[in-house]
């Protein structure tokens, strides 16, 4: 076993119920050695900043070794570190130094699909029709008189079919890139490979992993035709699904891939965890997927889709904390990731929109659960619209004409000049471009100044960290009679009361009767007892 350290309290089995969690996408994070790419040694670098920044755990998107096709999820390699990103070694001493401060690794594992430059991979495509090599992979025959057709209507996520035809004839599956082929998981090959690559990082102090498509593993027998067009351009998992279950997705062997899983991680110490990425055309079945047998956590999405209205908040607050009941599990709340537009431009861009995603921050972080936010958004970042389509770099953009680069321009640290203190002095790389605007966004413009986001952000991680109407044994959500378009609810642990008021309703609204106010998204001017709660905006208060 590799000694990497613990983190502080490695006991706290539990440390996972109510973490805040922060999505690094590790291309675009910090960059060590001046070659316009994030890397693992930037990441070591950084590290004392998002401890300041009161985070409990790092997710880090894939770093393995990796064409690099699709950011890192075709994975050629999953016991092995990108050159692009490091070594092993680099790998083993971020992690020691991220354990010294508190915080905690959790890393990405992607078992749908390898890369189609895997070995297991390259191997089926030597050894031929009807081979073992290709029985670890969704090899079939097409149709028509030569089978020239698909051997299905599947399409690719990413648009387009969902099978590619080599020379042979035959066809393989792909439900994303065509760089990134299924795996047969009824394969029992493919099972132990993926418990012992487990076991590999569990070895080197991982604490969690993020399962990438966690509900896209087991196909349906027979790979039956889904009988109606799944895909126009643009569409997304959640709409599909919407149309009913697919027989790529959400069956219901793949339940038995993590209850094989489950053992693997309770073996180590320290409360080791397990999230999954999975969309399910209900709440009932997604929450199947969490449990003392399965995965410890599966994404809330709704949260992250939910429109700027108290209604369309309260409904997804409500369903998910209902659902977290039922399985026994906490929820968790997610604003942004590295698929999707960041909220501060889906809530409008410009000042409507980050004066709203700075008031959902606060609505978010004060909810029980489980937080993840997505690096960035500490800093109020927009998504940037404007990449030339040359240096896109998302495979989806060839097929469909959306791309994610936008939200996964490198972050911005320092100076004046792009890229902001990305790589080291003097350094002018940056594998995408960061716009002018950032300048006044970068880390050392917003540290120290009260009404930063950044400010905003470490302060109510310090609230919340040390609030015990916000501790993980404090009570859960009561609804508190508010006016149209605000909502407000109350936490509570003994005689002390936490509420968080959002205003959504296009007007400001008195806020009274809530006790003191202890952080606030904007400004709030005193009235008689009370306070005046702007538009877009939200804020906490005590009673005690």
């Amino acid at each position: 076993m590799i000694s990497t350290g613990t983190p502080p309290h490695a006991t706290d089995d539990d440390w996972w119920r109510s973490a805040v969690v922060y999505q690094v996408y590790v291309r675009s994070f910090a960059d060590s050695d001046g070659d316009g790419i994030g890397d693992l040694q930037g990441i070591r670098q950084r590290l004392p900043y998002l401890r300041d920044l009161g985070v409990d755990a790092l997710w880090l998107t894939p770093f393995y070794t990796s064409p690099m096709i699709d950011g890192g999820y075709d994975v050629a390699d999953y016991r092995d570190v990108d050159p692009m990103f490091g070594t092993l070694a680099d790998f083993d001493a971020m992690i020691t130094d991220a354990h010294a401060l508190g915080l905690r690794i959790i890393i990405d594992l992607v078992p749908n699909h390898t890369s189609s430059a895997h070995r297991w991979f390259t191997a089926a495509l030597a050894a031929g029709p009807g081979s073992p090599e290709r029985a670890r992979y969704l090899f079939a025959e097409g149709q028509g008189a030569h089978g020239e057709q698909p051997p299905n209507d599947w399409e690719s996520i990413f648009g387009g079919p969902a099978w590619t035809r080599i020379a042979d004839g035959q066809w393989y599956l792909h439900l994303f890139d065509p760089s990134q082929p299924d795996l047969n998981w009824r394969h029992p090959e493919v099972r132990a490979e993926f418990e012992d690559v487990l076991r590999f990082w569990l070895d080197r102090g991982v604490d969690g992993f993020r399962v990438d498509v966690a509900h896209g593993m087991i196909k349906a027998d027979g790979l039956p035709d889904v009988g109606f067009s799944t895909i126009t351009t643009g569409q997304r998992q959640v709409e599909l699904l919407g149309k009913g279950r697919l027989p790529y997705f959400d069956q219901d062997e793949v339940h038995e891939i993590y209850r094989a899983w489950r053992p693997i991680m309770d073996s180590y110490p320290g409360g080791r965890m397990a999230v999954a990425e999975a969309w399910a055309e209900t709440p009932q079945r997604l929450a199947r997927y969490i449990g003392p047998d399965e995965l410890h956590q599966a994404f809330s999405f709704d949260f992250l889709d939910a429109t700027w209205s108290a209604d369309s908040f309260r409904k997804v607050i409500d369903t998910a904390l209902a659902e977290a009941t039922v399985v026994g599990a906490p929820t968790t709340w997610v604003l942004s990731n590295h698929d999707k537009q960041r909220h501060v431009t889906r809530y409008g861009d410009g000042p409507e929109g980050l004066r709203r995603a700075r008031a959902a921050s606060l609505l978010m972080l004060a909810l029980p659960g489980c937080a993840y936010l997505y690096q960035g958004e500490e800093l109020g970042l927009p998504e940037v619209l404007d990449l030339p389509d040359e240096l896109r770099q998302d495979p989806a953009f060839l097929r469909t004409g959306e791309s994610r680069d936008g939200c996964r321009v490198p972050l911005p640290w320092s100076g004046e000049l792009a890229p902001y203190g990305f790589g080291p002095a003097g350094s002018e790389l940056s594998w995408l471009p960061a716009p002018a605007t950032w300048q006044a966004l970068s880390v050392s413009a917003q540290t120290g100044v009260p009404d930063s986001t950044l400010e905003l952000y470490r302060a109510a991680l310090r609230i919340r960290h040390a609030h015990p109407a916000l501790a993980l044994d404090a009570d859960g959500v009561t609804w508190l009679e508010s006016g149209p378009g605000v909502l407000a609810f109350s936490r509570t642990a003994g005689e002390t009361a936490l509420t968080c008021v959002v205003n959504l309703s296009g007007a400001p609204v008195l806020i009274d009767g809530y006790g003191q106010p202890l952080v606030a998204s904007d400004t709030l001017t005193g009235q008689g007892s009370g306070h005046l709660l702007p538009v877009d905006a939200a804020a906490w208060l005590e009673r005690r």
